[in-house]
Formats: structure tokens, sequence, C-alpha cells
């Protein structure tokens, strides 16, 4: 199996450099691993702790217990590594510890002797469910100590699956989980893997974190004006199809932060809200009596939702839904599309009352509606669940002390 594992990961090479010719982000995942080995960082045989995150929201995840581990041991090197270009192009916008962040290299026997034999970790945090053999027999035969963090499983993923075995095998070099939910744990159990915590998501921390620091913004406060704002968050246009025309009816502050906010998307934006202004172009507008402002800048949205009323978070058509505990932890409720499986936290937060999906404009306008009628309830009773979830990462240490003495 070892042997068909090794020949897909050839093959994905094939297909990244073929789809390079005319995919954009395929070109910047082959230009970002070019010459990966003639340019790696001196380490000076310092300790190197590794923490590998598929993208951004990985690398979120992974955050709080990053700051934990530099303040008990500043001179550790932390080494972070991505798979896909958001993570890279973006990670740079967060506060961090990280001394060296890089593309791992494709999963092959020898970039992974490589890597190891340079790096030498003396622990490895797989975030989430990225799981890459090669690289995890590699670090573990090395001696590295191999965790997953904010670990979250499902039926379908190939580890439960009746081929599954080599899979099941990669697993089982890990010392330990630390999984979101209880379904996760069950699984991971199912398959004779007993090296199980339920700690929650990581993010949590992070959020609560980056409320304390949240700075203030004047120019939104100023466009607010003590009026309900509804502000919509990472938007694609999936999102703004069922938005825009409820925002074009409606006499209401709206705050519309986009995914992409290259000039073709902004342009289409105004075209679409002909009176919106845009964030950046705020000081030369009346913006006490404008109702939409387009947040055409990055890192500005999470201290955005400081000001909000309701919020939208958007990738939900697409089943990439943006972070929803951003809002959440200012008490906002959160809508968002219909594709959300891969997230844990919608469906808490639909569970518990103050997230709602919708897929319609109509859905939207009921949700809204909805949550007018009981909104300080829900707001009390969704900053106090982000509260009861914090301190992920304070169980994470505690038990990684207490089985690495």
């Amino acid at each position: 199996m070892h042997i068909l594992y090794n020949i897909g990961v050839f093959l994905l090479g094939i297909v990244m450099k073929s789809a390079a010719l005319f995919h954009p982000k395929a070109k910047e995942w082959i230009i970002g691993r070019k010459n990966f080995f003639k340019e790696l960082p001196s380490l000076k045989n310092k300790e190197v702790v590794w923490f590998h995150c598929a993208s951004l929201g990985e690398f979120d995840q992974g955050l709080p217990l990053m700051e934990k581990i530099k303040l008990k041991k500043p001179n550790v090197f932390l080494l972070v590594t991505f798979y896909s270009p958001s993570g890279m192009n973006h990670y740079h916008k967060r506060n961090h510890s990280a001394d060296y962040v890089c593309y791992l290299p494709l999963d092959t026997s020898s970039n992974a002797n490589k890597f190891i034999q340079h790096f030498r970790p003396s622990q490895a945090y797989f975030i989430k469910y990225e799981f890459w053999s090669n690289y995890i027999f590699t670090a573990k035969k090395n001696g590295a100590m191999l965790f997953n963090i904010s670990g979250f499983f499902r039926e379908d993923h190939r580890f439960f699956k009746w081929y599954g075995s080599f899979f099941r095998k990669t697993l089982k070099q890990f010392d330990w989980f630390f999984v979101q939910n209880e379904k996760s744990s069950h699984l991971l159990q199912s398959i004779g893997l007993k090296n199980v915590s339920i700690t929650g998501d990581n993010r949590y921390d992070r959020v609560i974190e980056n409320k304390k620091k949240c700075p203030e913004n004047q120019i939104i406060s100023k466009f607010k004006n003590n009026q309900r704002l509804i502000i919509i968050g990472s938007s694609w246009p999936e999102d703004e199809s069922i938005i825009l025309p409820w925002i074009l009816k409606n006499d209401v502050k709206v705050l519309i932060a986009p995914h992409n906010v290259d000039q073709k998307h902004i342009e289409q934006l105004k075209k679409n809200l002909p009176n919106a202004v845009q964030y950046s172009k705020a000081l030369l507008a009346d913006i006490q009596n404008t109702h939409v402002m387009i947040l055409d800048t990055i890192g500005h949205l999470a201290s955005a939702y400081k000001y909000g009323t309701i919020a939208y978070v958007g990738g939900g058509f697409s089943g990439s839904l943006h972070n929803i505990l951003e809002p959440a932890v200012f008490g906002l409720p959160v809508l968002f599309g219909p594709k959300f499986d891969r997230f844990p936290e919608a469906q808490a937060f639909i569970d518990n009352g103050f997230g709602f999906s919708v897929s319609t404009m109509k859905e939207f306008i009921f949700t809204l509606d909805k949550i007018d009628k009981t909104y300080s309830e829900i707001s009390e009773k969704e900053i106090s669940f982000i509260q009861e979830n914090t301190g992920a990462s304070d169980k994470i240490i505690l038990k990684i002390n207490s089985i690495s003495n």
C-alpha cells in the first residue's frame, strides 16, 4: 500500500505541474516549492518544533499553542509549513511567533528524508486533519513526538474505510490526538487509538485573545453612527447574489468585506451597489449618511465585527466556510451558507441557537426577522458559549508535559 501511496503522490505532482499552466493557485503551489532545499535556514543546534497547517484556518488553530510553547521555551525554533498558497499568502497578517514559514514540499520519501534530516524536529504538530504519511513516518523514525491538534474526523475519511489500513498505520505513529468533539474521539477509538483527548478548537482561545486586543476603528465607528450594522464578512459572489438585492431594497447600515479585494471584484461590487463608499476612500465621503461601505482592505475585518449587530460569513456555498468565531466572540448572531459539514463549530452554533444556515434571499430575510425578536438573548448565550469553550491550549500543554516527562 505504501507503494501505491507514493505513486499517488507522484501523480499529484504531475497534476499540479500541468494545472500550473492555466490555474494561478496551482502555479503558486509549484513556484513556492521551487529550489526549496537550497534556501533552508541555518539552525545552529536549535531545538525545532514543527507545525504543519493545510491553510490559514489551521494556522489560526495552531497559533495559541505556538505562543504558549514560545513563552515556555523562548529559544525554540518554531517552524511552520503550509500546503496551500492561501496560507502562505496571508499568514503574515496574523501576530505570530514563527521563526521560519514555508511550503511543505511534495510528500515523497526523498523530500521527507531531506526535510527531517535538516530540521530534526523534537515535536511535530499536524493541525486538524491533513496527514502526509512519508513526513509522519520519517519524523517518527527520527525521534520526533507527533501530535494532532484540533483534530476533526468524519466517517467518510479514508482512515475508517475497508481500504484504509495504510492510513490507519499513519495515524498510529502519533503520540496523542487532541480532537474537537466526541464523534472524532469515538471514530479514533473504533480503530484502536486510545491516546485521545477531547480538548475542542484552539481558535476559541485565539478569538478571545484578539477581542482583548481589538483596536478601535474610528472610520467604521463613524460609519455605524450608533445604528444597527449588518456585516457581510469574507463574501464570495455566491453569497453576494442572495444578499445584494436585499441591501438595495433596505435602508440599513451594511459593511461588506469581500473575500477577494482585487480591483475587478471591488469595481463589480460598486457597480451593483452604486451608492456604496469604499473604506479606503471613506475620509473623502459623508460616511455618517452613507448606508453601505465596502471594506476593500486586508486585516480590518476581525476588528470590524466589534461594531456589528449581525454577521453573515461567506464561503458556505462552496464548502469553505470562513471563520464564524470572529463575529461570535462579540455576540453577533451568525448567518452562513448551506455547506458547512467540514466545520463542527457551525453545527454547534446552529444547535445552540445563534448560528443560522441560509440558502436564499427569502431565508436570509426570514432569519434576520427571527433574530431581531430575541436578539439580546441570542447574543448573551453566544458570548457565554465562546467563553465556555476556551482553554484548549492549556489542556494540550498540560497533557504534552505529562507524556513528555
